[in-house]
């Protein structure tokens, strides 16, 4: 008898009892990749849009709507915030933690 197609269902309940936890990602010694935002300030209008796509809400505003990096680790570095931006006033820099050692 030929084995049972798997329904959209059992595929997706696979895919999330397969699905790597976050403490196993801790366990297992890997080093999370870090990014450092640049606000380019004379180019930016303080729209919003940037703060507004960041899913882990890194980038804030300070009392004149400007831009602000408020939880710069948190950073998952999806550029969101670099391709909707409309004066091309932020960018996303995979951040180089070999150099930051040695600098300390």
């Amino acid at each position: 008898m030929p084995p049972k197609k798997k329904t959209q269902q059992t595929a997706k309940q696979d895919r999330i009892a397969n699905k790597p936890r976050a403490s196993k990602h801790k366990q297992s010694g890997k080093i999370k990749e870090l990014f450092n935002q640049v606000v380019f300030r004379d180019w930016c209008k303080a729209c919003g849009i940037c703060s507004a796509f960041c899913p882990k809400k890194v980038i804030g505003h300070d009392d004149r709507g400007g831009p602000v990096i408020k939880r710069p680790d948190d950073c998952i570095g999806c550029r969101f915030c670099e391709l909707h931006c409309p004066d091309v006033a932020i960018t996303i820099i995979v951040r180089d933690v070999e150099s930051e050692r040695d600098r300390a």
